[in-house]
């Protein structure tokens, strides 16, 4: 089937209707050098039948995770996820659900809700979450939004052991709405409490760091959120939902704001999303909370039920009232989310972080003495997540690869993200990995290597 093109009157038509002079004015605000400047080359048209074909080819070439032994992380990992998520979380009245506007018309999602929101606030120890958000990565923007609107102050530090791509997302937020964003640089994979004492100053309105960081290493969070109250600003954490199965509450640390990527607590990988953004905090933060807040009532008749409590987005109120313009909510994200909390309790939370931890140990341990892969960040405490230095001969991507021939996804290269780590592997261990896969996986490292 042919290109089909619009006539040139068609596109006059079209350029006056619009008040446009011209189709390049339409594409002006598109840097050049992403604009395509050729025509689609497009297929022809396909029967359904030789489309369902096609789609198959294209969707084989694709290893899934159940298809290798993966040791993908960098935000995104392979946590084992009850039958019972995907059954009870594709119900009908659940995925078919959106925004409850109408209370009485939407109890089912609201109970669901409500249930979220109480299950992070007990898993952070934060007196208050709100119903979700898009991600992780917005998240973070969003707290860090919330801290500056709170304080009247407009410098935000954050370490470069935040995920690179959180810290792009910052970038691309903030630009225009008058903060300064602060990227500290660290040495030996954490943040130094001394180093971040001397950046702060009286214009800083939270500092924000991950725990476990992007590199797997545990930070002195309580050093570091003491700091920063001693010099008026917010302490922001981003967490692995997982690990306070183990570690200390964000609470006990004295985090005023705690963010997460919840892709961990029963959604799957899928590409890259969609996932979980979760965001908690201390009450007296509560009026500049994102989002929405489900709370318990009363009806007419005295029975127990539930209601948006709080509705700050624009949609809800007059625009220069609202604290953001996040327009939706994962609310199928948070459902899964809720079920697997549900699920696991807490004993099967920490059984959970305490094997994610035993078996990341494990595989380090083994690498290091039977390959000669080294610990990038050497005597530094790690959770599941850990990064190991290659041979100067040793390119990463091709590293991966053969690995991947051999049915194991090796890590994540940091050399995408970090010019000085190019010779630098991510791996993350859950508790789905097995003793067999891992000896296994140091056996091809071994040959490869």
């Amino acid at each position: 089937m042919p290109y089909i093109q619009n006539t040139p009157d068609d596109q006059q038509q079209m350029l006056e209707t619009i008040g446009a002079k011209s189709i390049a004015e339409l594409f002006a605000m598109v840097p050049q050098d992403v604009q395509l400047k050729r025509l689609l080359n497009l297929p022809g048209a396909l029967s359904e039948l030789e489309l369902t074909r096609l789609m198959g080819e294209i969707t084989a070439r694709n290893t899934a995770t159940i298809e290798a032994v993966s040791f993908l992380g960098a935000g995104c990992y392979d946590h084992f996820i009850p039958a019972a998520v995907d059954t009870l979380a594709s119900h009908g009245n659940f995925v078919t659900a959106y925004t409850p506007y109408q209370a009485e018309a939407s109890q089912g999602s609201l109970i669901a809700f409500f249930e979220y929101q109480t299950m992070i606030a007990d898993l952070t120890g934060m007196d208050v979450s709100n119903a979700s958000m898009y991600d992780g990565a917005t998240a973070c923007v969003e707290a860090v939004i919330m801290a500056s609107s709170s304080g009247k102050r407009n410098r935000v530090i954050v370490p470069d052991t935040l995920h690179p791509e959180t810290v792009e997302t910052l970038r691309t937020y903030l630009t225009d709405l008058g903060l300064e964003l602060v990227l500290l640089p660290t040495t030996g994979g954490k943040l130094d409490a001394a180093f971040l004492k001397a950046a702060l100053d009286d214009r800083t309105s939270c500092v924000l760091v991950s725990h476990p960081n992007f590199f797997g290493n545990l930070e002195d969070v309580q050093a570091i959120g003491e700091i920063a109250h001693e010099a008026g600003a917010l302490s922001i954490v981003s967490v692995d939902p997982i690990s306070l199965g183990l570690l200390k509450r964000p609470v006990d640390y004295g985090a005023d704001i705690v963010v997460s990527e919840g892709q961990s607590l029963g959604i799957p990988m899928n590409f890259g999303g969609p996932f979980l953004g979760i965001m908690a905090c201390r009450e007296s933060l509560l009026r500049k909370m994102p989002g929405r807040i489900v709370g318990q009532t009363v009806d007419r008749r005295g029975n127990r039920c539930w209601a948006l409590t709080m509705q700050t987005r624009e949609q809800h109120i007059r625009r220069e009232k609202a604290t953001s313009n996040i327009c939706s909510n994962q609310g199928l994200m948070a459902l899964r989310a809720t079920i697997y909390l549900a699920l696991a309790g807490p004993e099967g939370l920490k059984e959970a972080a305490n094997l994610s931890l035993q078996k990341a140990h494990y595989l380090a341990e083994q690498l290091t003495q039977k390959t000669p892969l080294q610990f990038t960040f050497p005597n530094v405490p790690f959770f599941k997540e850990f990064a190991v230095t290659l041979p100067e001969s040793v390119d990463a991507d091709e590293l991966l690869e053969q690995l991947a021939n051999d049915g194991f996804f090796g890590g994540v290269s940091l050399g995408r993200w970090f010019p000085q780590h190019q010779q630098t592997l991510l791996m993350a261990v859950t508790e789905k990995r097995t003793k067999q896969e891992m000896d296994a996986f140091v056996a091809a490292m071994g040959r490869r290597l």
